[in-house]
């Protein structure tokens, strides 16, 4: 290779570098998005660099909209064997929660579209359908775009977005609550937990609340949803708390929205993501399986 050509390597390596680089927050949310798993989703990355430094940069009209369609391709294929995966997996499965940054939770539709609850709704679309929707109603990706990430004519697309739009719509959580309503609900909560105050637990649940819990056949969880405020207020106020002596939580910033981190002898034990509404905690999204606890020991920053 001659000094000129090492010269064009190097640099068109730059800015391989740097538009990835660039994107490197909102690929990663693409990822989450659609296989609920940061651990993936950081593998997905890495798939997607190794194709994004082969490519020539020279035939690229934009490179954010080139990458997503790469991070969204490779995504998909993981997305089909994560399924298989589910199938043999032990307990109920809850996606792997993220310690997201405060200012995450002022952009409302960002915080919502990453949120537990959000995410497990998407679980219940097919993985195509599941691709087409976080590609279009979140960013908003043309169809022509989605198509050639997803191998399906751009018609086909429109198809399954609007089908996927109507599933999504029937199911996903309404009235988040604005940050102040959450912070308030989560010190009440927090509070209530903490001394075991069932009253207090009672006066802060929506009677619908639902409980899940997700240890992974490592850790303690439960085998099926907990409904009602009764019921969940109880778990809470004599279950999962008062196993340990050593036992303290801290209220963090879960996928956008309140939670708290449990520590038990100071190392991490698990996280406890809720989903505020009008002022009441109406899900409750315990995690304790140890191998989805990496991303709340710092902040992953998620992006549109």
């Amino acid at each position: 290779m001659s000094e000129r050509e090492g010269q064009e390597t190097d640099t068109a390596m730059e800015s391989a570098t740097e538009a990835f680089v660039t994107h490197r927050n909102l690929l990663f949310t693409v990822a989450y998005e659609m296989l609920g798993s940061a651990t993936d989703a950081e593998d997905v990355l890495q798939e997607t660099w190794l194709r994004w430094v082969g490519v020539d940069l020279g035939t690229v009209l934009s490179p954010r909209a080139f990458l997503v369609r790469i991070t969204a391709r490779q995504a998909l294929k993981r997305l089909r064997t994560l399924g298989r995966r589910k199938e043999s997996y032990v307990g109920p499965w809850l996606p792997e929660p993220l310690l997201t940054a405060p200012d995450v939770a002022d952009d409302v539709e960002l915080a919502d579209n990453v949120s537990m609850a959000m995410l497990l709704v998407l679980e219940t679309l097919a993985p195509t359908e599941r691709a087409v929707f976080v590609l279009r109603e979140v960013f908003a990706l043309d169809y022509d775009e989605i198509a050639e990430a997803v191998g399906k004519t751009s018609g086909t697309v429109r198809q399954i977005a609007h089908r996927a739009r109507a599933h999504v719509a029937a199911r996903r959580p309404r009235g988040t609550g604005t940050p102040a309503e959450h912070r308030a609900a989560l010190q009440a909560f927090q509070a209530a937990v903490e001394t075991g105050d069932l009253q207090g637990l009672l006066d802060i649940l929506a009677p619908d609340v639902v409980a899940l819990s997700d240890g992974g056949g490592v850790k303690h969880a439960l085998l099926r949803p907990v409904v009602g405020a009764d019921r969940v207020a109880r778990l809470l106020a004599v279950g999962w708390w008062k196993r340990d002596a050593e036992r303290s939580v801290e209220p963090v910033q879960i996928n956008g929205g309140p939670g708290l981190l449990i520590r038990v002898d100071g190392e991490i034990d698990g996280v406890l993501a809720m989903r505020v509404e009008n002022g009441y905690v109406t899900g409750a999204y315990h995690v304790r399986n140890p191998e989805k606890l990496a991303s709340v020991e710092r902040e992953i920053v998620v992006s549109r």
